[in-house]
């Protein structure tokens, strides 16, 4: 058995105990309180201690692009040049977007990250999630707006899963699965659709939603800057005829919309679409940093919490967001949602993605759950714990502590 003490525990299933501590037995959270703890003590000092932190959506496999798609006023104009940026390449080549990829995932192990929803359309992402230390949930992300073969388009993505994805051995005290998702309404035909959600295993479906004001003009019209960048790549199908609806009415419609569903986005979703949403069962991504990166505006944060979605926390890539850090989303968060009560937001950083991603055991310091922690220093004088930790840590600050501190394979990027 292992106990640490530190001057602030926060289970994040009730609130942030004074002076406590937490015991651990085999990799797993026995007992947490405060006074005389059991056993031998490891005295981290004036620390936070915390679940680890989870990464609801990102996209490894874009972290070569760091630096070279630059913010844009609009989201088909920033999409414009990512297609561009990937048609030329990693400078250095294959290798070197390897290694970029490498770099981030050690970075976001170090920066408090403990579980990542990674979406990729390559898979070139596994071994290095693997080699961080970090469990995830391997996103295969399919698109296909004129796709002939729904049906065979995805049995392919689930053989290649099967190829590169398997299940962590219990003894690892990681989290991995694997399952075939949608990019979004703009870029995925209705029977592709369709024939994702039928196959679907055990991992969450995911989504980009109401990302944009081109998107929902889209689907009510077919007409806009969507159209015609179908058109320019000749992806465009002449036979599709628009909804007429929001997004989140027209993907439950395909039966995409399941129980735990990662919506990611939600910036230009209606108040309808939202009940939609809620009501599904399904969790609302938010990447504010992302989202104003590439000209789509900021989220209704407030409105989320407000109207009940169960809201995780991503950080979308390198390609739009400036960092892969779950603490410096939360900074934006507390900027852009003041109303939101920082409990909340650190709930949404742990628990609720944890269990978006379906590893419940994890996301909570509740007796049974994993021991991956995440250890941050105070500044003297700290009162409001929890305000302080969605505030903006700086890196020098964070340390994996626990089960989560040994299992990466690779030195910590700082």
């Amino acid at each position: 058995m292992t106990t640490w003490r530190a001057r602030w525990i926060l289970p994040i299933d009730r609130p942030p105990l004074r002076d406590g501590w937490v015991a651990c037995d085999a990799g797993r959270v026995s007992r947490v309180g405060t006074g005389t703890p059991p056993g031998p003590v490891d005295d981290l000092g004036d620390v936070a201690l915390l679940p680890a932190l989870v990464n609801a959506h990102t996209h490894l496999e874009l972290s070569w692009l760091a630096g070279r798609v630059g913010p844009a006023d609009s989201m088909v104009e920033w999409i414009r040049a990512l297609i561009g940026e990937r048609a030329h390449g990693p400078a250095g080549g294959a290798a070197a977007g390897t290694e970029a990829i490498a770099r981030a995932a050690a970075a976001m192990h170090a920066s408090g990250t403990a579980l990542v929803g990674d979406v990729t359309n390559t898979l070139a992402s596994v071994a290095a999630i693997d080699d961080a230390g970090v469990g995830a949930v391997i996103l295969h992300e399919l698109i296909g707006f004129s796709a002939p073969d729904p049906h065979g388009l995805v049995r392919d993505a689930h053989q290649r899963l099967t190829r590169e994805v398997s299940p962590e051995a219990p003894a690892s005290g990681r989290f991995r699965s694997g399952g075939v998702v949608a990019h979004a309404p703009y870029s995925v035909s209705p029977a592709l659709f369709t024939e994702i959600a039928r196959a679907r295993r055990d991992a969450p479906l995911s989504v980009h939603l109401g990302e944009s004001p081109e998107e929902i003009e889209f689907l009510h019209t077919g007409r806009g800057p969507f159209r015609e960048l179908l058109e320019e790549l000749g992806a465009w199908n002449g036979r599709w005829q628009p909804p007429s609806c929001g997004p989140a009415e027209y993907v439950r419609g395909l039966g995409y919309l399941q129980p735990d569903c990662l919506v990611v986005h939600g910036v230009h979703l209606t108040a309808r679409d939202r009940a939609i949403v809620r009501d599904a069962g399904a969790v609302l991504v938010a990447c504010p940093r992302s989202n104003a990166w590439v000209g789509a505006g900021l989220p209704p944060i407030t409105r989320f919490y407000d109207e009940g979605l169960r809201v995780a926390i991503g950080t979308d890539s390198l390609a739009s967001a400036p960092s892969l850090s779950i603490f410096d989303e939360l900074a934006e968060l507390r900027r852009v949602a003041p109303e939101v009560s920082a409990a909340r937001l650190l709930e949404s950083a742990t628990r609720v993605g944890a269990e978006a991603l379906g590893c419940r055991d994890a996301g909570t310091l509740r007796p049974g759950t994993r021991a991956s922690f995440v250890a941050v220093d105070l500044p003297p004088g700290t009162t409001d714990v929890e305000e302080y930790l969605v505030s903006g840590v700086p890196a020098s600050r964070i340390t994996p502590r626990g089960a989560f501190a040994e299992s990466s394979s690779r030195p910590s990027p700082r």
